[in-house]
């Protein structure tokens, strides 16, 4: 299975993130990358302090940008309602969505990962 393929299986709006790129699935791939170095810098813990979380926010703003812009709905799904939790003072709400979305997230981090060890 290729890359693409793999990333619609895990929910992945790969088809919008291409048309986004102007139709290139190249381009597409590279900005893959991209935001795989973008969530080395910014991923978090779901163990963050729920009384300083402002640097939180920020991340999971990042993030949620990141990955809307590419059309991986699964994580932009769940950090734009992590950022929303947080903004609105409930970080335990938000400790939850991000607990379920990281086993995703890592999938499809894993599946960038291989895609680019592998080219």
């Amino acid at each position: 299975m290729n890359l693409l393929d793999e990333l619609r299986e895990l929910g992945v709006n790969v088809d919008d993130g291409v048309r986004r790129l102007g139709g290139n699935a190249a381009i597409y791939k590279k900005m893959l990358n991209t935001f795989i170095k973008m969530m080395k810098e910014y991923s978090f813990e779901p163990d963050f302090d729920g009384k300083e979380y402002e640097d939180t926010i920020e991340k999971a703003h990042a993030i949620k940008g990141a990955a809307g812009n590419l059309s991986i709905t699964p994580v932009y799904e769940a950090y734009s309602e992590i950022t929303d939790l947080l903004r609105k003072g409930e970080p335990e709400e938000a400790r939850g969505i991000l607990v379920k979305v990281l086993p995703v997230q890592e999938k499809i981090i894993a599946a960038i990962e291989n895609y680019m060890a592998n080219k």
